[in-house]
């Protein structure tokens, strides 16, 4: 709590500095480690709370007493806080004890913070914190941890992110770069800077390394420019990011959520955890995996729901309901803008309310945005951005903002880009403006005047000759761009080059490359030209992989082929077109598969599977005697009962038999986990989840009554899958 004098002599000069140049100040803690003799205000906080100061003992912390909490407050921060610290970070690492029982000092310090810091109605409560429990999303912006300098560590922060909405936390924060450890790479840290742009906290942050490094500048040019393209994006995405948390305020809705949320009856949207929602106009999928050396490209799959999409940044359009594998290299990242998107963006630099705003509409559906711009206190005005469209006209409205104004500059330029539009366009509109084209993004951007805020603006785009949107099969041009980057010999590449029109006719003619091309490259463009393919990955949730399979036109030449073992060790053999959609799952003991075309697979019942055990028994070859078989399904939901068979006759008994000629002991779920594939008998039996008294040899023979995993499930150690394009290239998988 003490400034060091020798490094800042006049610390509230310092801030004003800062103030000065439009930047905020926050000052890190670390408050569990209490009061000790060299701060500056200890003399006072140990009179308050009954200490000699010339006994150096150092005050405890103790933020359960009202007491100590009064000084802590008005003794240590407030008069930082009038020499102009604007926020804390509160570094908090003291565990979940404090001095009254049941009370999380983590949980507890954060409403303090908040709430003092707000104290008068003098600023907006904000707070930089560790995550507190359930309901502490009301106040920090949190911080995740340490995370590791690597490409895993990375690839989980999306998931990890998106899933956090499940209980409304959704303005985290990341050590982007990495914290600590791994090996520090050019195109890693590039990689870090894009997710943290679609994060909901940008915060660049590393231990105290000096080979960790987190300045744009200090990397080679490429790295630079790259990285600080991506800052700038971030800084015009503001009032698009706030326009979401005012929209998170008011409706519960964090900037970043899982597909999931709006698209709970869909499967797919619970197999994409790379990907998420970005606020309600965005879908962000960044590149979380190593650039391929043959292709030099990175691939990302995504999903898109039903609808169309686009591609943010290209405007190329995409398809929705399918899966698409999208390739880019260390320039991009894959956004997409749903069909009516509007997009308010700022321009590269200054801090205040914008006098230019930059407004990205798409187009495919009406849509209507909430542009919130505040004082950062209580002033706030809301400015409607409205889109109507239609196969004849495009209209954009932008309204008169509503609300107090005082914090809006007088006049303001509108600068909309009407994306995917046509070049040849009858423009229309209640102010002066001018226009032009970009041909390569398919974009017409229309400038207006610069507009008192409080007046509206009316643009509508007609075109009396044709349709309003440019012509748009742009898949040569994305594989164009797949060739172009090809590691590869360069004659070889001008030929495939030159031929893309023809292949585009007939992918089966990528089979005269197949010896020319890496396995890598052939699958880029495969995939590409078939729009179908497959992709591994985590699951993120746990250590299980996933597998989906897709195919978006449903084409008959591209199949799949699985040879399997079943859990009963039963042998599957299959060749298939590839499903629209399916998804293997990869387990520590068993693998299972689904595609759409199947209802989803429910879970077997302990229940159900007693329904069928009598038909299962009567498949079984007839005993010389009566045997009997005592089944002991213990906990919620279990069972006790007896299997009988003589000769043709089965009879299942609730109850206890007295002399079994075997018995079977297990949990309930120990036997629904058995039961559903999940694990096998013989590691059920192996790990004595399941006790077995008696005749072992009927136990084995009534093995297949035993385990019923449902279709598609296969033990885990012996399955093998691959896919075949066009009966001329195979991939194993």
């Amino acid at each position: 709590f003490t400034w060091n004098r020798e490094l800042f002599p006049d610390p509230p000069g310092f801030i004003a500095e800062l103030h000065r140049r439009g930047l905020k100040t926050a000052l890190n803690l670390h408050p569990a480690d209490g009061i000790y003799p060299h701060e500056e205000k200890y003399p006072e906080m140990a009179a308050e709370m009954g200490i000699d100061p010339a006994s150096k003992q150092p005050v405890p912390f103790d933020i359960a007493d009202p007491k100590f909490t009064r000084a802590y407050f008005e003794l240590l921060h407030h008069p930082k806080e009038a020499d102009g610290v604007d926020f804390w970070w509160l570094d908090w690492q003291q565990g979940t004890l404090s001095g009254l029982p049941g009370l999380d000092p983590l949980w507890w310090i954060n409403h303090l913070y908040f709430h003092d810091l707000g104290r008068a109605g003098m600023k907006q409560s904000f707070i930089f914190s560790r995550w507190g429990g359930l309901g502490n999303h009301r106040y920090p912006i949190g911080f995740s941890g340490d995370a590791h300098v690597t490409w895993d560590s990375l690839a989980f922060q999306p998931y990890f992110t998106a899933t956090a909405a499940n209980v409304n936390y959704g303005w985290w924060s990341h050590d982007i770069g990495g914290h600590m450890y791994g090996v520090e790479e050019p195109e890693l840290y590039a990689r870090w800077v894009q997710f943290g742009v679609f994060s909901p906290i940008l915060r660049l942050h590393s231990t105290n390394n000096p080979f960790h490094e987190r300045r744009p500048w200090g990397w080679d040019a490429e790295t630079d420019r790259v990285a600080s393209a991506a800052l700038r994006l971030r800084h015009q995405l503001i009032p698009y990011i706030y326009a979401m948390a005012w929209r998170n305020h008011m409706h519960h809705l964090p900037l970043i959520r899982p597909m999931y949320h709006e698209a709970p009856a869909q499967e797919p949207a619970y197999v994409c955890p790379d990907q998420y929602l970005f606020g309600s106009e965005l879908l962000a999928a960044p590149f979380i995996t190593p650039i391929d050396p043959d292709v030099r490209l990175s691939r990302q799959v995504v999903w898109l729901p039903t609808g169309e999409w686009f591609d943010f940044f290209s405007g190329v359009s995409y398809a929705g309901d399918g899966w698409h594998a999208v390739y880019g290299s260390l320039d991009d990242i894959p956004v997409f803008a749903k069909a009516g998107a509007i997009v308010p963006l700022a321009a590269e630099d200054g801090l205040s309310n914008p006098e230019q705003l930059i407004v990205h509409v798409f187009p495919g559906a009406d849509n209507e945005f909430s542009l919130y711009e505040d004082d950062g206190l209580a002033a706030h005005s809301i400015t409607r951005i409205q889109q109507n469209w239609s196969a004849d006209e495009w209209l954009v409205t932008v309204g008169a903002a509503e609300g107090e104004t005082g914090h809006l500059p007088a006049k303001r330029t509108w600068v909309l880009y009407f994306r995917g539009a046509a070049a040849e366009m009858a423009v229309s509109a209640n102010a002066g403006i001018t226009t032009e084209y970009d041909i390569e993004t398919k974009t017409l951007c229309v400038t207006a005047v610069p507009l008192p805020v409080t007046d509206p603006l009316t643009i509508q785009l007609t075109n009396p000759s044709g349709s309003l949107l440019a012509p748009e099969d742009r898949l040569l041009e994305i594989c164009q761009k797949l060739i172009a980057a090809f590691r590869m010999e360069s004659l070889t590449k001008l030929n495939l080059f030159n031929q893309l029109p023809a292949l585009i006719e007939n992918p089966a003619d990528l089979l005269q490359y197949e010896l020319k091309l890496t396995a890598s490259q052939l699958r880029a463009l495969a995939e590409v030209l078939t729009s179908a393919g497959y992709h591994r990955s985590s699951t993120r949730r746990s250590q299980d992989e996933a597998i989906v399979l897709w195919n978006n036109q449903e084409r008959s030449d591209v199949v799949y082929k699985l040879a399997a073992l079943g859990m009963n060790n039963s042998s599957e053999s299959r060749r298939a077109p590839l499903p629209k959609f399916g998804v293997f799952t990869i387990g520590k003991n068993a693998v299972r598969f689904h595609e759409s075309s199947q209802p989803a697979a429910g879970r077997v019942t302990v229940s159900a599977w007693f329904d069928s055990l009598e038909d299962q028994a009567r498949r079984l070859p007839a005993p010389k005697e009566e045997v009997v078989v005592q089944f002991d399904i213990t906990g919620e939901n279990g069972r006790t009962a007896y299997l009988m068979r003589s000769d043709e006759d089965v009879d299942l008994v609730d109850g206890t038999y007295p002399s079994p000629n075997a018995t079977i002991t297990v949990a309930a779920a120990d036997w629904l986990s058995l039961l559903n594939g999940e694990v096998s008998p013989e590691f059920t039996f192996l790990e004595g989840k399941i006790k077995i008294m008696g005749d072992l040899d009927l136990v084995m023979q009534l093995a297949s009554a035993i385990s019923l995993p449902p279709p598609g499930t296969y033990r885990s150690d012996k399955w093998r899958l691959a896919v075949d394009y066009l009966d001329v290239l195979r991939f194993s998988c």
